[in-house]
């Protein structure tokens, strides 16, 4: 989990770690020069399966997650981010699809989206299956970093880009690896995403271009030209789409949808909350 002024919500990211209903962790926390003081909200949970790292520096995600596959001892390798919620199954879980498939190398975890006050907004699309999820690389991947959990000699092989790609980390090391691998995913929501406050347009806007302009590279370099001309048709989509939600938000032209979950989801999400957010 590495962290950079996580603010009040790391507490219960740290704590839905502690409540695993797996016991067999370890927690590494790398500080990536935060100038909050957020770690302190941690100094009555003492778990010695919890590690914390801070030199000082700011090195960016991918190197501290890079440091971190350095550092796990572990077989498995799982990522988290630190205002987001595991539910309490979810390493159980992901460890069973890996052991039940020894082709499998990485897989992620269906997941709720949350607000800042922890209310549900939404749901991520997740598709379970290889098949799926890699079936059209020139419109990314519907696979949420966060949730991650692979063999750590895949990551140890792939490890993340230096420097890393502008808020796309995850985007480049899949389209750099699903060739060559096998991703999968837990059809149960196991995680909540948590989405706080109004949308930074420009970075959304940059991370987009960052990423067709790898996706260029990729393709051009395997000869697939009409992948690439399909990644310029969906760039060009998804940019028209976010000019359009940004001026919906600037002249409020655009009310805030109501999400709807069924009683299942919404009460297993409540279910957690109040687990988690206790210590011990």
């Amino acid at each position: 989990m590495p962290i950079f002024n996580a603010g009040h919500h790391l507490r219960l990211a740290v704590l839905s770690i502690v409540h695993q209903t797996f016991c067999n962790w370890e927690l590494l926390i790398i500080d990536d020069g935060s100038t909050d003081n957020a770690l302190q909200s941690l100094s009555d949970i003492n778990d010695p399966r919890i590690t914390i790292l801070r030199d000082g520096l700011n090195k960016g995600l991918a190197a501290r997650l890079n440091e971190a596959i350095e550092k796990a001892r572990g077989r498995y390798f799982a990522r988290m981010d630190q205002d987001d919620v595991s539910y309490p199954e979810r390493f159980l879980r992901q460890i069973a699809l890996l052991q039940d498939d020894p082709s499998l190398d990485l897989v992620a975890a269906s997941a709720i989206t949350i607000s800042d006050d922890n209310e549900i907004t939404g749901l991520l699309p997740c598709p379970v299956t290889h098949e799926l999820i890699c079936a059209r690389p020139w419109q990314g991947f519907c696979f949420a970093h966060p949730t991650w959990m692979g063999k750590i000699e895949w990551f140890r092989k792939y490890r993340y880009t230096i420097p890393g790609p502008f808020f796309c980390e995850d985007q480049e090391l899949l389209l750099r690896s699903y060739c060559t691998s096998k991703f999968g995913a837990t059809e149960d929501v196991l995680f909540a995403y948590r989405v706080r406050g109004k949308n930074n347009w420009k970075r959304v806007v940059r991370t987009r271009w960052v990423f067709f302009i790898i996706q260029s590279r990729y393709f051009l370099n395997l000869k697939k030209i009409h992948f690439l001309v399909l990644a310029f048709c969906v760039l060009l989509a998804l940019v028209i789409r976010d000019y359009r939600r940004m001026f919906g938000e600037l002249f409020k032209l655009q009310p805030r949808a109501h999400c709807q979950t069924d009683t299942y989801i919404a009460g297993k999400w409540h279910e957690t909350l109040s687990l988690v957010g206790n210590y011990p």
